[in-house]
């Protein structure tokens, strides 16, 4: 999910410039909020949220027992809002693999004959399997376009762009610079990288060894899996450049590479539908309850609480939840809490292979993620504007109760292909949308804290969060309610 102008630093005025222009009107299945929308509760969100985003969850990473936790308090309280297990075997959890694969810890680096200490002297960038001796080439010090078949190149590691999001942007510009560079010097025929970090990026190397360490995810296909064999890109400190330039400097390494599998798992609750007719169709609600777990510190703080991302949807979830046990629709309620969904959208990419209920009874899936921050009176619906765009009637719903009830002014950029951050294609509606099911996806968007230690409960608008959840509450009321599913627009194609 990092860059563009934040959304709090614009005005009103300024705003109303960038509200998606309305597609054709399409009659909501009613024309006031039911009742139960007084069941979502500003002083129910921020307790729940101070519980599932505080420091005893310790972050909530995906594939650790603190995973685990989060996921049985979420489970606990949906049934405590009153609605009933949909999971395997009566239970409120789907569980699945994931697969993880890391650099070995018997894996070694060595410059001139001296070993580096992974992790703390040397960054492998991705797990690989490789055993190479290998000359070293400088290619600071040779033309750009200077063939380097046969050698480990060596390059001061360029940061990428300066327009990032986050109090980090130093990490995400090395990050974005790393992949460029190595890019550019496999194209030139090295068998490795090697990036140095000098005074601009060793501040972040911590970080960056932190993230790289923890390797890939990925769902379990149940196949064998093979090593990965590729160039290895390594980064070292700057310190450690010296010994890679002297003359006849040799890098030896010998990568291998662990993976296993850790359970990870979806958390389904259910509020069954009144009619007979209908009650088998779904409307399916949608967010991550997993964020980064305990990581490198910033500012003295290691745990990554991801309160914004993506605990107030969890949350939210919850508050619907109890507005629909209060009044339920004629089609049932269906809630997804995605496991897995930083590792790669892995949670909701599994339920929608495997859903709980016939895929082709899910009329919509309404997702958020990052709901609570920014101006309090702004908001992006993504999925409501071509090409993203796969039900006009589903996003006139989701407008008409805007226009109505909730009145956010719809930040329409963030959802445009244009969009250099690609905003649509980084949550959990997206495995669904790709099969064809009306979706739509709220957010907040980016701000400062975003994956850093500094994304707390006290820094969420719950006000705001408040509005979020009845509207997206009073959206899927239409499409539980009417006399016919969403359509899906003709000839739409899902393309980035």
């Amino acid at each position: 999910m990092c860059r563009f102008l934040a959304v709090s630093r614009l005005s009103l005025l300024s705003l109303a410039s960038l509200v998606s222009p309305a597609p054709a009107r399409a009659q909501p299945s009613t024309t006031r909020p039911p009742a139960a929308i007084s069941a979502i509760r500003e002083a129910d969100l921020k307790r729940d949220l101070f519980a599932l985003a505080g420091d005893a969850m310790r972050g909530r990473e995906a594939g650790t027992l603190d995973e685990m936790r989060a996921s049985m308090w979420v489970a606990e309280q949906a049934r405590l809002a009153g609605s009933e297990p949909a999971g395997d075997d009566g239970s409120w959890f789907q569980w699945w693999p994931m697969r993880r694969t890391q650099v070995a810890a018997a894996s070694t680096v060595s410059i001139g004959g001296t070993a580096l200490t992974l992790w703390r002297e040397v960054i492998v960038r991705a797990p690989v399997e490789a055993r190479l001796d290998l000359p070293i080439a400088d290619a600071d010090k040779l033309a750009p376009d200077a063939r380097l078949d046969g050698t480990a190149a060596v390059a001061t590691l360029v940061p990428g762009s300066s327009d990032r999001w986050g109090s980090l942007p130093a990490y995400r510009n090395a990050t974005a610079g790393a992949g460029r560079q190595q890019q550019q010097l496999l194209a030139r025929g090295a068998r490795a990288v090697i990036l140095v970090a000098d005074a601009t990026t060793e501040p972040v190397f911590d970080y960056f060894a932190s993230a790289a360490a923890r390797g890939t995810y990925a769902l379990d296909t149940g196949a064998t899996p093979r090593p990965r064999t590729a160039p290895p890109v390594l980064v070292v400190r700057g310190a450690t450049g010296e010994a890679l330039r002297a003359p006849g400097a040799r890098l030896a390494l010998d990568l291998r590479v662990d993976t296993y599998i850790y359970p990870s798992v979806n958390i389904i609750g259910r509020v069954r539908g009144t009619d007979p007719a209908l009650r088998d169709e779904v409307v399916l609600y949608s967010g991550h309850q997993d964020h980064d777990g305990v990581r490198f510190p910033v500012d003295g703080d290691s745990i990554w609480n991801g309160a914004d991302d993506n605990a107030t949807t969890a949350v939210a979830l919850l508050a619907i939840a109890r507005a629909y046990v209060a009044q339920p629709p004629r089609r049932t309620v269906l809630f997804v809490w995605h496991g897995a969904e930083e590792r790669g959208l892995l949670g909701s990419r599994w339920h929608a292979l495997h859903p709980v209920v016939p895929r082709e009874n899910i009329v919509t899936v309404l997702n958020a993620d990052m709901i609570g921050r920014n101006h309090p009176d702004s908001l992006s619906l993504l999925g409501s504007q071509p090409p993203h765009r796969n039900s006009t009637q589903l996003v006139q719903w989701a407008l008409d109760w805007n226009a109505r009830e909730i009145r956010f002014l719809v930040d329409s950029t963030w959802d445009r292909p244009s969009h250099p951050e690609g905003f649509y294609f980084r949550s959990d509606h997206l495995p669904y949308a790709r099969l064809n099911i009306p979706s739509l996806y709220f957010t907040s968007t980016l701000h400062s804290d975003y994956h850093t230690p500094k994304d707390e409960p006290d820094r969420i608008n719950y006000a705001k969060l408040r509005r979020v959840a009845q509207w997206m509450y009073l959206t899927g009321w239409s499409a539980a309610n009417a006399a016919q599913r969403p359509a899906l627009d003709p000839a739409f194609k899902l393309e980035r």
